[in-house]
Order: C-alpha cells, then sequence, then structure tokens
C-alpha cells in the first residue's frame, strides 16, 4: 500500500516546504526545492508512521500488563476465599467458650442469691 501526494496532511506540505525554503542555496531553482519538500514531506510522514507504530505497541503492553495483572489478582481472591487456616479458627471458638463460661458463671451465680 504506497502512499501518494494526497494522504499527506496540508499542514505536513506546508511544513515540508516552509524547511525547504528555508535551507534553500542560492541559485537553486523551484523545481529542485519542490523536490526537496517531498522528501522532507516523506522524512515527516516516516517518522510519524514510526511514532504512531510505538505507541500502538506501548498501548498493546499497557493492555498486556493490566490483564496480566487482573490474571494474576484472581488467584489472591480465591486464596483468601478458601478453607480459614488453624490460626484463624481458634479466635472465633475461644471467645465462644469464654462467653458461654461468663454466662454460665452469671447464671451459677444469681441462682445462689
Amino acid at each position: 500500500m504506497a502512499k501518494n501526494k494526497t494522504d499527506v496532511s496540508q499542514e505536513t506540505q506546508d511544513e515540508a516546504m516552509q524547511i525547504a525554503k528555508k535551507t534553500q542555496k542560492q541559485g537553486q531553482t523551484k523545481e529542485q526545492t519542490r523536490l526537496i519538500a517531498q522528501g522532507i514531506q516523506k522524512g515527516i510522514a516516516e517518522y510519524k508512521k514510526t511514532i504512531k507504530s510505538k505507541q500502538r505497541q506501548a498501548d498493546k503492553a499497557k493492555k498486556k500488563r493490566h490483564k496480566n495483572s487482573i490474571e494474576n489478582e484472581q488467584p489472591v481472591t480465591e486464596i483468601l476465599s478458601s478453607e480459614p487456616t488453624q490460626k484463624s479458627t481458634v479466635l472465633p471458638w475461644s471467645l465462644l467458650v469464654i462467653s458461654w463460661l461468663g454466662f454460665a458463671a452469671y447464671f451459677v451465680s444469681h441462682m445462689n442469691q
């Protein structure tokens, strides 16, 4: 897919012509200046294409990192939602036993009165 002159924006053409006129040598014809401007246009278009390509690659890499980070978070939630460990089951049972002992002590103390 080759690009022709119509694919280059007017802004790029104007910029290329300004650069060509600034670097114009004495005795250089308008045709030579036009050819230099076309070469500059081609260089600008190639530069923009390269930059866009790099941006696309960076976006793809960013999306891939984001996707991988989301996938990596799922096992963490699965680990957290799995069966509780031995250490985390001791506290609720201890509190239950203490509360029942407290209730029994309260009940016995009021029965004796």
